[in-house]
């Protein structure tokens, strides 16, 4: 199974994996909350689609 986007790929967006997994799950639980996503994209799940807005630099910090 090829999860996109990669881990390496959204490495290149912070600095180490601990940022990554606080700031993918900082703005997963605000998309669940009702924030609107800031990509024009259809994701069943909110951290897929927290991961999607990091990886297009969308998201950089929560």
């Amino acid at each position: 199974m090829m999860v996109q986007p990669s881990v390496t790929d959204l490495l290149k967006k912070v600095n180490n994996r601990y940022e990554l997994v606080v700031i993918t799950a900082k703005r997963a639980r605000q998309l669940s909350k009702g924030e609107k996503p800031l990509i024009d994209k259809k994701e069943e799940s909110n951290v897929t689609l927290a991961a999607d807005e990091i990886a297009e630099g969308k998201v950089t910090k929560c």
